[in-house]
This record gives C-alpha cells, sequence and structure tokens, in this order.
C-alpha cells in the first residue's frame, strides 16, 4: 500500500522504517523547520500542503491508500488539517501519539493549559531551564526579570535579548548530564511541555532529584482520530494488506 507519513518525531521515523520493510511504499512529510533533521527510509516531502484541501488534493493525486499522523502531540493545526483531509477523500487516518508523562509522587508539578500560564507562574528572579520549543516562546522572553536558558534543536532566526542564552542540542538527554546542567546553572524552574517519550524525561528525573519547581505545560485537545499510543498498535490500526510480493502460494 501507498501511505503518508506526517513526521518530524521519532515514532515517525520509525514507523516508516517498519512499513518500508514490509514492503509498502512510505513517503514522510516534514514540516520543515529542522535544517538537518533525521530523515526515515522511504520518499520525502518538505513542506506543507496548503491547508486541509491542499492535503486531500496531494493524498488523491499521489494514489496514497493510508494516511497517519504522526506528529508533535502540540501539532493542532496539522491535527486538524489530516483529519479533515482524510473525511474529504474517505481515507483511513490513524493519528500516533506518545503518551504523556505522569507526575511522579510528590514532584509536585505545576501544571498549566498555556504558554502564557506558564510564563506569568514564574516568580520575579527566576533562573529557567526552557525547553519549550520555539512556539510561544516570545511570551517567556518578555519576562525581562527572569533568567532564561533556551534549549531547542534548531537555533532561532531572531537573537536572544540580554536576559536569555541559548543551548542548541538534540536529544536523546540523560539524567546525569541534565542534572549537571541544572546544578551547573543554578536552575530554579524548568519549564516544558507534556510531549512524552523516553528522549527527554530525563530532565525531569533530574529536576525532582534536586528539587527544583517544574511548570508543565498541558497538551493541546486535538480533534476526535483513531489515536494509538505505539508504533505497533499503529500498523495494526492501518489494516494494511500484504503487498504483492507476499501474496500467492507459500506466502507467510
Amino acid at each position: 500500500m501507498k501511505i503518508l507519513v506526517l513526521g518530524g518525531t521519532e515514532e515517525a521515523r520509525i514507523l516508516a522504517e517498519q512499513l518500508v520493510k514490509m514492503g509498502h511504499s512510505v513517503t514522510t512529510s516534514l514540516a520543515g523547520r529542522t535544517s538537518a533533521p533525521l530523515t526515515p527510509p522511504g520518499e520525502l516531502h518538505v513542506g506543507g500542503f496548503g491547508g486541509p484541501q491542499g492535503l486531500a488534493d496531494f493524498l488523491r493525486k499521489n494514489g496514497f491508500d493510508r494516511l497517519v499522523d504522526a506528529t508533535h502531540p502540540y501539532a493542532v493545526q496539522i491535527a486538524t488539517n489530516a483529519v479533515d483531509a482524510a473525511k474529504a477523500t474517505g481515507m483511513r487516518c490513524v493519528r500516533l501519539v506518545r503518551p504523556a508523562w505522569t507526575e511522579p509522587q510528590y514532584a509536585f508539578w505545576n501544571n498549566v493549559p498555556s504558554p502564557e500560564a506558564a510564563a506569568l507562574s514564574l516568580p520575579t528572579g527566576s533562573k529557567v531551564l526552557l525547553t519549550v520549543g520555539h512556539t510561544g516562546l516570545e511570551t517567556f522572553l518578555a519576562r525581562e526579570d527572569c533568567r532564561f536558558l533556551v534549549r531547542v534543536i534548531e537555533a532561532p532566526e531572531k537573537p536572544l535579548p540580554a536576559h536569555a542564552r541559548l543551548i542548541v542540542a538534540r536529544p536523546p538527554f540523560f539524567e546525569g548530564a541534565e542534572t549537571e546542567l541544572i546544578q551547573g546553572e543554578a536552575i530554579t524552574h524548568l519549564v516544558t511541555k507534556n510531549s512524552g517519550g523516553v528522549q527527554t524525561e530525563a530532565k525531569l528525573a533530574a529536576a525532582q532529584k534536586l528539587r527544583i519547581s517544574v511548570i508543565m505545560i498541558a497538551r493541546p485537545a486535538l480533534p476526535p482520530a483513531h489515536e494509538v499510543p505505539t508504533v505497533g498498535r499503529a500498523i495494526a490500526a492501518l489494516q494494511l494488506t500484504a503487498p504483492p510480493a507476499a501474496q500467492g502460494p507459500g506466502a507467510g
């Protein structure tokens, strides 16, 4: 079958790898925000589609059979476009979204609904490790009474103000290094999104061990879809038939 994977996450890369191994034709779409992404096997489409209608047209024109939304849990617009395009084409769409982190006992996260609420909750004089990506960065940097250590995979286009410093780094991250970073920078608050996954959760363990405050931005509501938490469940949900080469006498 021909499958379009809306990607950009580790789960999307693994899914594409597995589907290609199974003999399916896979195209992964990347938004193009990262200049040197980890590319999955199969074909690549870089850049947007022009909204849900553009995505629907792309699916029809290229003869896709299935659509997988394996983008970031906070990518609301892409998730909405995927659902609308699937409805417009009558195509089966599966959303692969990693489970959210759960708050450990005695961790005492400050759970907030938005970047704006997170920025407002910071006390004056806070030294913040900020790991929220590019979206909403300006909201935090407006707090000139705090200092920020901004960690992102790709440097922002605009230089940071004097009360912020940039770290460009790609996960996975590990607890020992995260502990050293938090201690060495005298961090008082960790601000992050509840992205889930093992590649970036070490910062939470380090924060709990050092008893620093964690401000956790909740996941946004996404439109209803057939949602699964793992690559294996995504493959099962796609209801794939065996490719022609695997069919016939003696197959299996």
